[in-house]
């Protein structure tokens, strides 16, 4: 708890004694590479620091992925999702949330300092604005000076202008990161409603932020957990804290996502294309033209999945089973692994293009290609060239599941999970499909310890 309000005290502390920018930033601008050029003459560091991150790279170092042999880089420009599908061959509208200038296509230029967006993370975000479909680019009609001399430390509208927003639009992708946690009350998220800041959990150094989504998670490093502050014995009834050894915290106190702002669960996109009415479901469109066919949910209750901080996951060129579901990513873990927890997920599901002849995923060209000739063979083949995979000729389309882990919209304890929502006739928990023999309340904690053993040296 110490540790909690240290970091709280130091953040406000911050806050109150950022140094104001406005009497010495110097104008005009004439482009947004000319005030980053500007930064860097006092903070010469930075745009260095910031192109050794995730921010900048979209990508990780080269990693083991399981399953998979040999070492593959896996960040969000190389892999897939249900969503938009792939960044690559989308260039400019994936990178209107890049943290630079002008990513247009693969052969960007990640050496160039001034390409780095300093304004993104630290001017204001009512005065500063990218633009959706440029490259990373501010909106024409945003006055640099202005911007520039409005930075200070970042705040939760600057984390949210683009976490908030993933997948094109308000809560699309994530269904826990929503314009809500901008000032939030404590029923929305208690953290965020008491005060607290992005960076309190994220910290970070040399720019480099603590966190992985899962997403794009392989191994268990540069993850966060609630213990890290909390500790593992935050619970003042002892079997509480003993729940903590197969229970992530989020489970028992994320009873729903999806708070404020509808979350898409579903995206069909071989329906793209048609002439269907559009109808609406919690105020959100559940058909464009160009996207194909959605579902939205609101104050999702979660799916819940044995996760060890490591990943399945589908990689560009990979084989699948169009009879079957493809997993694009799935948590790693068991009743018998003693490194797993039961953490609560949503799960994204929708149909996306494949190749009918080489069985593996397709990535479309849809970014100044199917949204402007609705023609999926030419997307195809013009998005496989970019990504550098031979297309038949033919496509189909194979349903697909994605899983994101839930971190955000903690409730205060009081409205948390209580004994009955797990342990009873009505569990929430599918006790038979995590791998007990039933309710362990009545039929036993976790598995023999000779069987976690065994389950470990089978996974090595």
């Amino acid at each position: 708890m110490r540790y909690i309000l240290l970091i709280f005290f130091l953040l406000i502390v911050g806050h109150l004694f950022a140094e104001d920018h406005s009497s010495y930033i110097k104008g005009p601008f004439k482009n947004p590479q000319e005030v980053t050029k500007q930064c860097l003459t006092c903070h010469e560091e930075s745009a260095q620091q910031i192109m050794k991150t995730s921010h900048w790279t979209w990508s990780t170092p080269p990693v083991k992925v399981p399953g998979h042999e040999g070492l593959h880089r896996i960040g969000k420009k190389d892999i897939f999702n249900n969503y938009c599908i792939h960044v690559q061959s989308n260039w400019p509208r994936c990178t209107s949330c890049h943290t630079g200038y002008g990513w247009k296509d693969d052969s960007f230029d990640f050496d160039k300092e001034e390409n780095v967006d300093c304004l993104i993370c630290h001017a204001d975000p009512k005065i500063y604005k990218k633009n959706p479909a440029g490259a990373g680019f501010p909106k024409k009609d945003v006055d640099l000076l202005n911007a520039a001399r409005s930075v200070r430390l970042p705040d939760r509208e600057n984390c949210g202008s683009c976490h908030f927003y993933g997948g094109g639009g308000e809560n699309v992708k994530h269904g826990d990161l929503e314009q809500i946690l901008a000032n939030p009350t404590r029923d929305q998220d208690v953290h965020m409603g008491s005060g607290m800041v992005c960076q309190d959990c994220h910290v970070h150094e040399n720019h480099d932020f603590k966190g992985r989504g899962s997403s794009v998670s392989v191994l268990d490093e540069n993850h966060l957990y609630c213990a890290d502050c909390h500790g593992l014995d935050a619970h003042e009834n002892e079997r509480l804290n003993l729940h903590v050894r197969s229970i992530a915290c989020q489970t028992c106190h994320i009873p729903t996502f999806a708070k404020g702002m509808a979350t898409k669960i579903w995206w069909d996109w071989s329906k793209a294309g048609m002439d269907i009415e559009p109808k609406e479901e919690y105020g959100r469109e559940t058909f464009n033209k160009k996207k194909g066919e959605f579902h939205w949910a609101k104050n999702v209750r979660p799916e819940y999945a044995w996760y060890n901080g490591t990943m399945d996951r589908y990689l560009k060129g990979d084989k699948l089973d169009p009879a079957n579901i493809l997993y694009l990513n799935r948590p790693r873990g068991s009743v018998y692994d003693n490194k797993a927890k039961i953490y609560p997920f949503k799960v994204m599901r929708g149909k996306q293009i494949y190749d009918a002849e080489y069985n593996y995923l397709i990535i479309p060209n849809l970014w100044g290609g199917y949204w402007k000739h609705f023609n999926w063979d030419k997307a195809a083949k013009d998005g496989m060239a970019a990504a550098g995979l031979p297309y038949s000729g033919h496509y189909a389309f194979v349903e697909t599941k994605m899983y994101w882990r839930i971190n955000h919209e903690v409730v205060p304890k009081e409205k948390a999970l209580q004994c009955v929502d797990c342990h009873g006739k009505n569990s929430i928990l599918d006790w038979e499909k995590l791998g007990y023999e039933g309710d362990p309340m009545f039929m036993g904690d976790r598995k023999k310890e000779e069987l976690i053993r065994e389950y470990d040296l089978e996974r090595k």
